[in-house]
């Protein structure tokens, strides 16, 4: 969703390994917890990332989404490496 902020549940559940019901369940939670916005533009939803949100868990709570999100990062290879 932070890289491709327009993709649909389907997309989304593929994606994953999960059925579409739960992909929303998921999208739903995210967007309760205050980890992503929905944004309805037409009759797709874009969806955009909270990277000053924290972490959830008591152990990583001082650690925030966007930091998670840069460090699971693909990186393409140098040229010639």
């Amino acid at each position: 969703m932070a890289r491709t902020p327009d993709l649909r549940i389907r997309d989304i559940a593929e994606l994953v390994g999960v059925t579409e019901r739960t992909a929303l369940q998921i999208v739903d939670d995210l967007e309760a917890g205050g980890y992503i916005t929905r944004i309805r533009e037409g009759r797709r939803n874009r969806y955009l990332v909270d990277g000053d949100h924290r972490l959830r868990h008591p152990l990583e709570e001082h650690h925030q989404i966007g930091a998670l999100l840069r460090a699971l990062e693909h990186r393409e290879p140098p040229a010639g490496g």
